[in-house]
C-alpha cells in the first residue's frame, strides 16, 4: 500500500536513484547534480559570511580591549599615586585630631552601650511571666 504523501528526496538520494534507474535516470541525475551544486554553493556562502562576521567582531573586540587596557592603566597609575601619598595623608590626619574629641567619642559610645544594656534588661524582664499567686492545681510531689 502506498501513502498519499510522497517523500521529498535529497539531492544525494535523487542522484543515486537516477544512476540506479535507467528510464528516469537522466532527469534525476541532472536534478541531483544541480541540487548538490546549489547546496554546496549555499554552504560556501554561509561559511564566507560567518568568517566575515567573525573578523569584524574580532576587530571590534580588539578596539574595545585596547580602550579597556588604557583605562585600567590610568586607574592603576592613580591607585599607585594614592598609595605613595598614603603615609603623608595618615600623618596629617593624626596631627589634626584632638585628644578631647577622642574622649568625647569614647564617652558617647559608653553611654550608648550602657543605655542599650539597660533597655535589654528591662525588655527581658517584661517578657518573663510572673509567678501565679494561686496554689498549683496539680500536686507538685507525686505519691508513690
Amino acid at each position: 500500500m502506498r501513502s498519499k504523501t510522497e517523500l521529498r528526496l535529497t539531492p544525494r538520494q535523487r542522484l543515486s536513484r537516477g544512476l540506479k534507474y535507467s528510464t528516469i535516470g537522466p532527469v534525476d541525475v541532472t536534478r541531483g547534480a544541480l541540487g548538490i551544486g546549489v547546496d554546496s554553493a549555499r554552504s560556501s556562502a554561509a561559511w564566507v559570511g560567518d568568517r566575515y562576521r567573525r573578523s569584524e567582531l574580532a576587530r571590534q573586540l580588539k578596539a574595545e580591549l585596547s580602550a579597556a587596557q588604557e583605562t585600567v592603566a590610568a586607574e592603576l597609575a592613580a591607585a599607585q599615586e594614592a598609595v605613595a601619598q598614603l603615609p603623608d595623608t595618615l600623618t596629617k590626619g593624626r596631627r589634626t585630631r584632638s585628644r578631647k574629641r577622642t574622649l568625647l567619642i569614647a564617652g558617647v559610645g559608653t553611654v550608648v552601650l550602657a543605655g542599650g544594656a539597660a533597655a535589654f534588661v528591662i525588655v527581658r524582664r517584661s517578657t518573663q511571666p510572673e509567678p501565679s499567686a494561686l496554689e498549683p492545681s496539680v500536686e507538685v510531689t507525686p505519691k508513690p
